[in-house]
């Protein structure tokens, strides 16, 4: 069912029947309690719903979902593990075509819900509102959510009672989870860090790396329980984002710390790869299938057979590494060393205010960039066009970790055709990654097996053919993309924003 009634409020602390009472004289309120049941709140794990005003949860086998403005969906199923695509068809699923395709919906806490009946009587006994409630508690608080209904001939007490409620209620979702969940940590991805344009560049550094080494431990959990693969992906680019200041921040650290710091974060990406690339090859089969013929995908599901069998197998592997003692330690004594700048050997660049540092980095980053883009054409090799996807994606780091110290709607300017280029080269990557890892599985299983079996030979080959066609179309859009990018609004607002000086 759905539903959204006129006279919608959320109270923090639940409904107080004698704080209503006390509002309107005259006037008793009659509550007829419901039976409580178990309830499971349901978001995925970075909160998307939330995020969108949402609440939603499980109880005796049914979803229920409630906006901040009243309306209310349901159907039967359960949600804890499932993606919102894989949900039987019905209100909740079609109210939650926006989720995320790639989350799975998983348990942010457990309690109880109660469903109560709400009437509003004069002194004569005679009933001017009608309402319900919906109550939800947790071992640490409670919510209410009461929906009014106006009877006619009695506008008055609605409108004492709505005005009544709406002194008790909430500001908006956070109020709601803070009164159910108050020590719930919020998860984000790319959280916001505060920078002062005076602020010495190696404690920007040390900010920025202690921010996303915590983002990354906060995935650590769903990789191992194997939730969605984008706990996964989330931890990657944490530790990504981790090597570029490393990388990046030329003189903030010295020489000898920084080559310590690259091989130590390098060593923590090293294990997921492999798990990674057999993530993004499954979760693309549906693609992979229709870019051949039918008579094709007998081979091209044995490919996926086996590549589930890798996947098992890798899982493993890596969550023997994620829980083991070796890495424990590994990551409390990198919490500990960037803890403080004071841990840090410090290089000539050290104390050179963020603002003049953030400056000439992406000034120099952009330029290089421009540079080796312009330089692109039909017949560059493949290679350049990829050193040209690193250095893109360098440039945007860079442009995200100072984005604080700068004009938001300028970044925001820039950034679109930035990300339109990274796009196409993103694709250009993965297809000539996707031909390498296919010729290298067809090597692999001929050596495995002493031949090749001609389903899956034949499904590889024409799978490396298709790419290859897709590989050289992206390869025109990058130039003509790059066009975008370096148009002259966008180069007089790079100058404008990061060189100050005559060149």
């Amino acid at each position: 069912m759905s539903q959204g009634i006129n006279g919608f409020f959320i109270l923090p602390g639940g409904l107080d029947q004698a704080a209503l009472e006390s509002a309107l004289p005259s006037h008793t309120v009659d509550i007829q309690m419901g039976s409580a049941a178990p309830v499971l709140m349901l978001d995925c794990h970075d909160q998307s719903l939330r995020s969108l005003g949402r609440v939603l949860f499980e109880s005796r086998g049914s979803l229920r979902l409630v906006s901040m403005q009243g309306q209310v969906s349901e159907q039967h199923a359960n949600g804890k593990g499932q993606f919102v695509q894989n949900l039987p068809d019905g209100p909740v699923k079609a109210a939650l075509s926006g989720f995320p395709t790639l989350r799975a919906l998983t348990s942010i806490g457990i309690g109880e819900v109660e469903e109560c009946t709400l009437t509003i009587l004069d002194d004569l006994q005679k009933t001017q509102v009608r309402g319900h409630t919906l109550s939800l508690r947790t071992d640490r608080g409670q919510v209410a959510f009461v929906w009014l209904q106006k009877l006619r001939g009695y506008d008055r007490a609605f409108a004492a009672a709505c005005d009544s409620l709406e002194r008790m209620s909430s500001g908006g979702i956070d109020d709601l989870f803070d009164a159910l969940f108050p020590d719930m940590m919020r998860y984000r991805a790319k959280p916001e860090i505060a920078l002062g344009t005076q602020e010495p560049s190696l404690e920007v550094a040390t900010d920025l790396i202690r921010t996303y080494l915590s983002v990354a431990r906060q995935n650590e959990a769903g990789i191992v329980a194997d939730i969605d693969t984008e706990f996964l992906h989330d931890y990657r680019v944490s530790l990504r984002r981790i090597r570029s200041v490393v990388s990046l921040f030329k003189g903030v650290f010295s020489d000898q710390q920084t080559a310590e710091l690259k091989r130590v974060f390098s060593d923590l990406m090293a294990p997921t790869g492999r798990l990674r690339d057999l993530d993004v090859y499954l979760l693309e089969k549906d693609m992979y299938l229709n870019l051949v013929p039918g008579n094709l995908h007998v081979g091209v599901q044995a490919m996926f057979d086996r590549f589930e069998q890798e996947r098992t197998k890798e899982l493993s592997r890596l969550t023997r590494h994620l829980r083991s003692a070796t890495y424990e330690t590994a990551m409390t004594d990198l919490a500990q060393k960037f803890s403080s700048p004071e841990n840090l050997i410090p290089g000539p660049s050290a104390e050179r205010g963020a603002y003049s540092y953030a400056c000439a980095l992406i000034w120099k980053r952009y330029r290089k960039t421009c540079k080796l883009a312009r330089s692109i054409s039909e017949n560059t090799p493949d290679q350049t066009v990829h050193d040209l996807r690193i250095d893109c994606k360098k440039l945007r780091y860079l442009m995200e970790f100072f984005g604080p110290l700068f004009n938001a709607k300028d970044f925001k300017t820039i950034l679109k055709p930035l990300k339109k280029l990274q796009d196409n080269l993103g694709l250009f990557n993965d297809y000539s990654v996707q031909q390498e890892a296919l010729l290298a599985f067809v090597s692999d299983q001929s050596t495995a097996q002493g031949r090749v079996d001609a389903q899956l030979g034949l499904a590889a080959g024409g799978l490396i053919a298709v790419l290859d066609q897709r590989q050289k179309a992206e390869r025109a859009r990058v130039i003509s993309n790059f066009q975008h990018f370096d148009s002259p609004e966008i180069r007089h607002l790079f100058r404008s924003l990061f060189h100050h000086t005559k060149e």
